[in-house]
């Protein structure tokens, strides 16, 4: 298997294959409308053909502008939020090794990669900047206005604790600026101090953004093979191509299945792992189709758990509770480690039963069990299987839920594209915090209140 596989077989008691097939058409004819921009939303739709657009010199930029900040920084901060930041940590989380950050810095081939400006949370800042202390680090700032409160308000004390650890100069060549190619806050604050930049494509939302410079540059400090990852996008984007029938695109199958259980009831998707590693792979993705398809009181909820840890806590509601569920399992073929169950003389555990297996087979076997008491429970089942953790296979899931959420939104009837509810409590909080240009808001929500 050189690619990830898509498994329906657990919906089958559900939804029957006919009832699937009935809308082959239709999810055709909307992936169709991603790649000739014929529907709604089609000024975003540079992420289709991204892949295999992006050229050798790109690639290289990348590259060298990550060596540079590693060369430089035992620690580097993305600052961003949403699909700014999420991305990138969902494939530096994913594929790095867990304790690495805990390593001195003389056994670190790379930088630690932190995060800030996704919260408004001073305790969570002044703790960055305490950890930061006299650690040399640097700074990837991605936004395309630059004004944006949570990532402008942390670049701001951020910049300002690095100018005044390492002096401007210094300063200036560790931090870049991923922003609009012309205009913004941002755009006119890294022209004017000469901080090396890169362009978030205009065709491009943050959301689908991870194989643009917003996702790469983070992941290529984390020493990620960005190539590969790539070249894993491409064979998707291949695969699913407008050309390609119904039935060996898995995307399609993939967004028809979900929206015909929601037609049937089923409201919530919760995307389960057995793998660590995968969390924040679960949170891109919550975002990805909750901020596509939520929007005209429609769309399918999105919630994720990491098993088996969570079976401890949300097992139980999943088993018995409301019968609005489904499920979408990330499963991974084989570990990258391998670490057998040892002989216990006294064994007062009882798992001598387990010796010389490895930990995966018993986490294997509790992913079976666990899919078939959900099916048995009325919960539908969808399997994704990677063969292993790798850039290529999460190269590959990354434009796999891409083009079925592009697919999935068409299929829905909204723009998947746009994201005009965020907008809500922005104006609220500007109203709140007397920003100028709210006045009038500001009096209408204090009398509110």
């Amino acid at each position: 298997m050189d690619h990830i596989q898509l498994q329906i077989k657990d919906v089958a008691a559900f939804l029957p294959e006919e009832e699937i097939l009935k809308q082959a058409s239709q999810a055709v004819a909307c992936n169709q409308a991603l790649h000739d921009g014929s529907r709604v939303g089609n000024d975003f739709l540079g992420w289709v053909s991204l892949p295999s657009s992006i050229r050798e010199a790109e690639l290289r930029e990348i590259e060298e502008a990550a060596a540079g900040l590693r060369s430089r920084c035992e620690a580097v901060v993305v600052v961003g939020i949403g699909g700014s930041y999420l991305g990138a940590r969902a494939v530096i989380d994913a594929l790095n090794d867990s304790f690495d950050w805990l390593q001195e810095p003389s056994k670190r081939k790379n930088p630690v990669i932190l995060y800030a400006g996704n919260n408004i949370s001073e305790d969570y800042l002044h703790e960055l900047m305490s950890y930061l202390g006299e650690k040399p680090f640097g700074l990837i700032n991605i936004s395309k206005s630059g004004t944006t409160t949570e990532p402008a308000l942390a670049f701001r004390l951020l910049k300002d604790l690095l100018e005044s650890k390492v002096g401007k100069e210094e300063a200036r060549q560790r931090i870049v600026a991923v922003t609009d190619a012309a205009r913004g806050a941002l755009r006119t604050l890294a022209d004017s101090e000469g901080y090396k930049t890169f362009v978030i494509p205009d065709n491009v939302g943050g959301r689908y953004s991870v194989l643009t410079p917003v996702g790469l540059l983070p992941i290529a400090v984390a020493g990620i093979n960005i190539r590969k990852l790539v070249e894993g996008a491409r064979e998707i984007e291949k695969a699913a191509a407008a050309s390609t029938a119904f039935d060996y695109n898995l995307p399609a199958i993939y967004a028809v299945i979900r929206n015909e259980l929601y037609n049937r009831g089923k409201k919530i998707e919760i995307l389960v792992n057995y793998h660590p590693k995968l969390h924040f792979l679960a949170e891109w993705w919550k975002q990805l189709f909750g901020e596509s398809e939520g929007k005209e009181n429609v769309g399918i909820f999105p919630a994720a758990v990491d098993f088996t840890t969570d079976l401890h806590s949300m097992g139980q509601w999943i088993q018995e509770g409301e019968r609005t569920i489904f499920e979408t399992v990330l499963s991974i073929g084989k570990p990258s480690k391998k670490v057998t169950i040892p002989h216990d003389d006294r064994d007062l555990d009882g798992l001598n039963y387990l010796e010389g297996k490895r930990v995966d087979e018993v986490n294997k076997m509790a992913e079976l069990g666990t899919r078939i008491a959900h099916v048995d429970g009325g919960v539908p089942n969808l399997l994704i299987e990677l063969p292993e953790l790798n850039e290529k296979y999460i190269g590959q899931l990354v434009y796999f839920f891409e083009k079925a959420c592009g697919i999935s939104g068409y299929l829905l009837g909204i723009n998947p594209f746009d994201q005009p509810g965020v907008e809500a409590y922005k104006k609220n909080m500007f109203a709140l915090l007397e920003k100028p240009g709210f006045e009038e808001a500001s009096r209408a929500i204090k009398a509110r209140l």
